[in-house]
C-alpha cells in the first residue's frame, strides 16, 4: 500500500509515512499550505517614514552620508526615534528606500541619462589638405498646420568646399539612406571622411553600416566645441535658405527639389560660384583670426591641391570637369538657375494654393 501511494502521488517515503502516521491517530489528511520563511521585520513602518522624510531634506544623499546622518540625529542630539535606523547597513538602506510605504512618501524624479553611443568618434576630422573630408548637417523647412516639411541635406567639403545638397521627405531610414549614397556619388572625389553633429539622423547603424562598406571614416561633434561643424553651419545659410528661404515646403515635393539640386544648384555652387577661402593669421595676444581676402570657385580650390588628379574618382577626369566649368560662363549658369527655381517655387505656391 505504501509503494502504491507512493507511485500515485508522487510523494517521497518520509512524506507518505507522515502522512499515514496523521492517519493513523484520526486526523483528516490534507496538503499543508506553503508557509514561507521570512526573517523577522526589524524595521517598522515608522522607521521607513523617518527616513523618506530624512532623504526628503538632505535631497536623497548617497547610502554611507545618510548613514551617517542617521547615526548623528540618534547619538549627537539624542533622537530616540532613530535608534533602530542608526544601526542599519547601507544594503538595507536602499532596499528600505524602494519599499512601497518609501515610495509613497517620497517620490524622487530622476531626468533620462543620455547614453553612450559609440558609433563615430568625437573629434575634429583632419584633413591636411586633402580633399574628401565632408561636413554634413541638416535643414528644415518648416511646420505648418502641424505637417512637417522638407528636409535638406547639406554636404560640404572641407578643404575645397565642393557643396551637394539634396531634400528627403523625412528624416529616416527609407529616405535618408538612398539620398545620403545620391549625395556622396556626385563629389568628383573619393570621399576619405564624414563628419556630423550628435543627430540621429546620422549616428545610427545604419548610417555606420554604410560608410563602413564604402570605408569612410565618421566622426561626430565635440561638446562645447560649436565650430567643429561650423562649415556645414555656415552653408545653410549662405546656400540653402538664401536659394530655397524660410517659407514651409511639404514634405511630398522633396523629389522634385532633389531634382532640381542635382540638376542645376549643384553644378552652379561648384562652377561658378566663387567661396571665400579663409587665412587664418594668429595676432600679438595669441589670437586667431580669419581673414577671407581671396575668392575661387570649389572647382578652382581643387585644382589647386597638388596632383589632385589622384584623389578623383575612377572614370572621372580632369578635362572632364573642366568641360563641364567651360560649358556656360557663370553669369548665364546662374541665370538658368534662377529660371528653373523661379518655375518650381512658382509650381510648389500653385499646389499650396490649390
Amino acid at each position: 500500500m505504501r509503494l502504491y501511494v507512493e507511485k500515485m502521488t508522487g510523494l517521497s517515503r518520509a512524506q507518505t509515512t507522515r502522512l499515514i502516521t496523521i492517519y493513523l491517530r484520526g486526523e483528516e489528511v490534507k496538503p499543508q499550505p506553503y508557509r514561507r520563511r521570512r526573517f523577522a521585520q526589524r524595521y517598522t513602518r515608522e522607521d521607513i517614514v523617518l527616513l523618506a522624510d530624512l532623504d526628503q531634506v538632505h535631497e536623497t544623499l548617497s547610502g554611507p552620508a545618510t548613514k551617517k546622518l542617521l547615526q548623528r540625529a540618534c547619538y549627537n542630539f539624542n533622537d530616540t526615534r532613530y535608534e533602530r535606523l542608526a544601526g542599519i547597513s547601507v544594503a538595507h538602506l536602499y532596499r528600505l528606500r524602494g519599499s512601497r510605504a518609501y515610495r509613497e512618501r517620497h517620490i524622487k524624479y530622476q531626468t533620462t541619462r543620455p547614453t553612450t553611443v559609440s558609433i563615430g568618434e568625437r573629434r575634429k576630422p583632419q584633413p591636411l589638405g586633402r580633399p574628401g573630408y565632408l561636413r554634413i548637417d541638416t535643414v528644415h523647412q518648416g511646420d505648418q498646420d502641424g505637417e512637417k516639411g522638407v528636409y535638406h541635406i547639406n554636404v560640404v567639403d572641407e578643404v575645397t568646399q565642393w557643396q551637394v545638397v539634396g531634400a528627403v521627405e523625412q528624416i529616416s531610414e527609407a529616405f535618408l539612406k538612398p539620398m545620403l549614397e545620391a549625395l556622396l556619388s556626385q563629389f568628383p572625389f573619393r570621399i576619405r571622411g564624414f563628419h556630423s553633429d550628435n543627430g540621429s539622423e546620422y549616428i545610427n547603424h545604419r548610417v555606420a553600416e554604410l560608410l563602413n562598406k564604402l570605408l569612410i571614416e565618421q566622426t561626430k561633434s565635440r561638446p562645447r566645441h560649436s565650430n567643429d561643424n561650423g562649415l556645414a553651419e555656415t552653408k545653410n545659410g549662405a546656400v540653402v535658405r538664401k536659394h530655397m528661404g524660410y517659407t514651409h515646403i511639404a514634405a511630398p515635393h522633396a523629389a522634385e527639389i532633389a531634382e532640381f539640386f542635382q540638376q542645376h544648384l549643384n553644378p552652379y555652387l561648384n562652377f561658378h560660384r566663387p567661396c571665400g577661402v579663409p587665412e587664418t593669421t594668429i595676432d600679438q595676444k595669441g589670437k586667431q583670426r580669419r581673414l577671407y581676402r581671396r575668392y575661387a570657385t570649389p572647382w578652382e580650390l581643387l585644382q589647386q591641391i597638388p596632383e589632385f588628379v589622384v584623389y578623383l574618382k575612377s572614370g572621372i577626369t580632369a578635362q572632364t570637369l573642366q568641360q563641364r566649368a567651360d560649358g556656360r560662363s557663370d553669369t548665364n549658369a546662374a541665370r538658368g538657375m534662377q529660371e528653373v527655381k523661379r518655375k518650381l517655387l512658382a509650381g510648389l505656391r500653385e499646389k499650396r494654393s490649390a
